[in-house]
């Protein structure tokens, strides 16, 4: 097997907390401390994607909501798309990618617009094919696509829908479990070689988006064949909000950089019996008969 470099995301999120300073910081350290690929956000047009009850039913968690009901909360936590476009340009002079998760067809409009090397498509979205069809239709960057809480013959259906429409070698598929924060038992990383092997050929590329603990995990998911992986990320595990328990700080982030680079060095086979760095070491140490 050949490794590509691994392709590191920190996913930003909602972890922002609505604040265009916070969601910057997350941008800088993602990139000049934590040494990532890219940063990805997330857009949602609150009222297409929620019903009218959802939308003005309380958070499910109160404790880490921003308003009084669902649809204030997540109003709240929303960047409009010229905060996005700025953001993007923040990216740019940092030097690191930027992308945004796209929740119904008005936000990925709205991104696409934008025109980033990437839009993500949420577990939760991946069976929204009238935002599929738009996608393979108008935008033409990569598409990736998470497969947490989704059945086989779901993503079976899924890369054929790409397939049918040109756009499966500009797909991406991620190996995902949808929980936060994930026990590891639950994450079937073993998955990863199903997909690799029903997919690889089919598609561009296979990911691995863990919302797990530590970063043990992560470079498994690497070396199982998943080049790119993709981790929330936040300045404080301990900031109101679902996502940020299940996130990385920085020095996590930057050490999983770390890691997923040094493993990437390592797997490779022995250039010839004795290497340089052996042949002193074999003079000196090794039993001479």
């Amino acid at each position: 097997m050949t490794y590509k470099e691994p392709y590191i995301i920190a996913e930003i999120g909602c972890n922002h907390k609505g604040d265009m300073k916070i969601a910057k910081e997350l941008i800088y350290m993602s990139k000049i401390f934590g040494n990532a690929n890219a940063v990805k956000f997330q857009k949602r047009n609150n009222k297409e994607l929620l019903t009218e009850k959802q939308y003005n039913e309380p958070h499910p968690n109160p404790v880490n909501s921003y308003g009084s009901t669902y649809g204030e909360h997540r109003e709240f936590l929303e960047f409009d798309v010229e905060q996005h476009r700025e953001l993007m340009a923040y990216c740019n002079e940092v030097g690191i990618t930027y992308s945004t998760s796209v929740w119904e067809t008005t936000s990925a409009k709205e991104i696409s617009s934008l025109n980033p090397e990437f839009i993500k498509i949420p577990s939760a979205c991946n069976n929204n094919f009238e935002m599929l069809g738009w996608l393979c239709d108008n935008y033409e960057g990569e598409l990736h696509v998470s497969t947490g809480m989704t059945t086989k013959d779901e993503i079976s259906t899924l890369i054929d829908f790409f397939e049918e429409r040109g756009r499966a070698k500009d797909l991406v598929v991620y190996n995902c479990t949808s929980g936060y924060p994930v026990p590891f038992e639950d994450i079937c990383l073993l998955d990863i070689l199903k997909l690799k092997e029903q997919y690889d050929s089919r598609v561009k590329s296979i990911g691995f988006s863990g919302h797990h603990l530590g970063i043990a995990v992560d470079v498994a998911a690497y070396t199982l064949g998943a080049h790119i992986i993709e981790r929330h990320f936040t300045l404080d595990r301990t900031w109101k909000g679902t996502d940020h328990a299940a996130s990385l700080e920085p020095m996590g982030l930057r050490k999983l950089c770390r890691d997923l680079r040094a493993t990437h060095k390592a797997l490779t086979y022995k250039s010839k019996d004795i290497l340089d760095i052996e042949s002193v070491q074999r003079e000196k140490l090794k039993y001479k008969k």
